[in-house]
């Protein structure tokens, strides 16, 4: 069996409310979906990316992606998340 890597992941930062909030709409709906999710910290991954991940989603988090695209920033909407979580997880 092989375990694939999470759908969603959703990049935040610590202190951010917005963050909290989409935090909790991420978990119930990939729960709801069977799926798997992941957060990064876009100020933590400073250290290891030289700040990459702050520059692409720093002014934008929350952001979450499903499959690699971003799927929605600031206020995360359950709707548009359960939408792209039905699609098929695409191939390799």
């Amino acid at each position: 069996m092989t375990t694939s890597a999470p759908r969603v992941v959703l990049y935040g930062r610590a202190g951010c409310h917005l963050c909290d909030t989409a935090r909790e709409v991420v978990r119930e709906v990939a729960a709801d979906a069977g799926e798997t999710w992941t957060e990064v910290d876009v100020d933590a991954a400073a250290a290891h990316d030289g700040g990459a991940l702050q520059r692409e989603y720093g002014e934008q988090v929350p952001v979450v992606t499903v499959d690699g695209v971003p799927r929605g920033f600031w206020r995360i909407d359950a709707g548009r998340l359960r939408k792209a979580l039905a699609a098929p997880r695409p191939s390799p």
